[in-house]
């Protein structure tokens, strides 16, 4: 009981400073210092077996943090999340070293290099080149560093649940401030298109990208935290409010990543309960779908049927849209084209985008990581995509406890293909897949000799 109050009060807590920041955004600075002042106080002061666990909280708020600082200007930097990830990664590191058995994370961070050294030869001369390499690599540095970091690190059942949590607490930050921000979504919403008033005033798609993660972890505790029907009530109007403000941003990327990680979730949850559980999985899930159908209802409404045609691949008079990637599909032929042109060294980082700003006058930022790491890394790049996929299934083989690694697999590789990885969201939740999960040490009790 004290538990689920604690989590009732955090809730409210951090829709509060929603509020607050929406009547003031330069308290968003305030509270982005005052977030690192305390997780580095944490980190430091734990005792020795806690490091790990405080150290992966820290980069958990951070990395639901990230997208609302980059909305409200927070933030010292437009990377800062990504960067502040991999010092607290560092931070553990240095505490509790790292798994020998990670050491391909090692292998993947030093073929991230070469395409630097091409870059230095490739990029126009009007690009700004240490920017420029620091947007395209910031992330992939990012997975870099989480993953060698969390390769089989011990966490309990209960920790991995409570660094979920910390990751969805910024959001409900986020969302709040978004509802502040445009309460009437009527009178915003007249096309099919991505909407930005919707989303707070910043791009839908990344605000999309971590709403779609906060409704994943609000499904997985309405189906495994939610002791009793207050809650259950409690986290399903929770998940309602998020699902709602993801969809009215009409960017779907976010949606279909959230959507399969939770079926992949679910069907690895059905399998690990017993009879009693699974009895009782089925009611949820048909209350759950009952919940899903009620939102989208409304959010249609609210929308005045744009939602529909957007799904639908529609404009907003009807008319099928000839493209339904809305040009993702054609970035990523263009960056096959370049691997193709550039097999062994790969045309350098960031040229793909270099190139787009030569072709068309238009620094179209890719949406396809796979694409982009082939095309500006070449065969280092075919071997860094390899590792990046093999390795997670080889670990799953030997450490089977983890019941979101396919969750977290499917999450980063769906985020990593229609929002590549502008944000530190995918890098960590990658990580994640990677921790040694361990249940519960129950207490022993031993009676005592007479």
């Amino acid at each position: 009981m004290k538990t689920n109050i604690t989590y009732i009060t955090a809730i409210g807590l951090h829709a509060a400073i929603g509020m607050l920041i929406y009547f003031s955004e330069t308290l968003a600075k305030l509270y982005f210092f005052c977030a690192i002042f305390y997780f580095l106080y944490q980190i430091v002061m734990s005792a020795n077996s806690q490091k790990t666990f405080e150290v992966l909280k820290a980069c958990a708020y951070f990395v639901g943090l990230e997208v609302f600082m980059r909305t409200t200007k927070g933030s010292v930097s437009y990377e800062a999340s990504k960067y502040l990830v991999i010092l607290f990664m560092i931070i553990g590191m240095f505490y509790k070293g790292i798994s020998g058995k990670g050491y391909p994370y090692f292998v993947y961070l030093m073929f991230l290099i070469p395409s630097i050294f091409v870059a230095s030869t490739t990029l126009s001369f009007d690009a700004n080149f240490r920017t420029n390499i620091a947007f395209v690599l910031s992330g992939p540095a990012c997975l870099g560093f989480a993953a060698l970091f969390c390769y089989d690190r011990k966490v309990t059942k209960n920790q991995l649940d409570t660094i979920l949590l910390f990751i969805l607490f910024p959001l409900i930050t986020h969302v709040t401030y978004n509802i502040f921000y445009t309460p009437d979504i009527k009178e915003i919403i007249t096309n099919t298109a991505s909407n930005t008033e919707a989303s707070g005033g910043f791009g839908a798609n990344q605000v999309a990208t971590v709403f779609g993660l906060g409704m994943f972890i609000l499904a997985v505790r309405f189906f495994m935290k939610s002791p009793n029907l207050g809650l259950k009530i409690f986290n399903i109007l929770l998940f309602g409010i998020m699902t709602f403000r993801t969809l009215v941003t009409l960017s779907r990327g976010g949606v279909f990543a959230a959507v399969i990680g939770l079926l992949a979730f679910l069907v690895i949850y059905y399998g690990y309960v017993n009879r009693r559980k699974r009895n009782e999985l089925i009611k949820l899930l048909f209350l759950f779908f009952i919940g899903i159908f009620s939102i989208w209802l409304y959010t249609s409404t609210q929308t005045g049927g744009m939602l529909d045609k957007r799904y639908s691949n529609e404009d907003s008079l009807g008319r099928e849209k000839g493209d339904i990637s809305t040009g993702r599909s054609d970035l990523f032929i263009n960056e096959i084209g370049g691997f193709m042109s550039s097999p062994i060294l790969g045309i350098g980082s960031s040229r793909a985008k270099d190139q787009r700003i030569e072709k068309t006058g238009q620094g179209v930022i890719s949406h396809n990581e796979v694409s982009r790491t082939l095309a500006e890394h070449g065969m280092f790049g075919v071997i860094i995509l390899l590792i990046l996929i093999f390795k997670p299934l080889y670990f799953r083989s030997q450490n089977k406890n983890n019941i979101f690694f396919y969750a977290f697999l499917c999450l980063w590789f769906a985020t990593i293909n229609h929002s590549g990885m502008r944000i530190a969201m995918p890098a960590f939740i990658y990580a994640l897949a990677l921790l040694n999960v361990r249940n519960e040490k129950n207490p022993i009790h031993r009676k005592q000799l007479k």
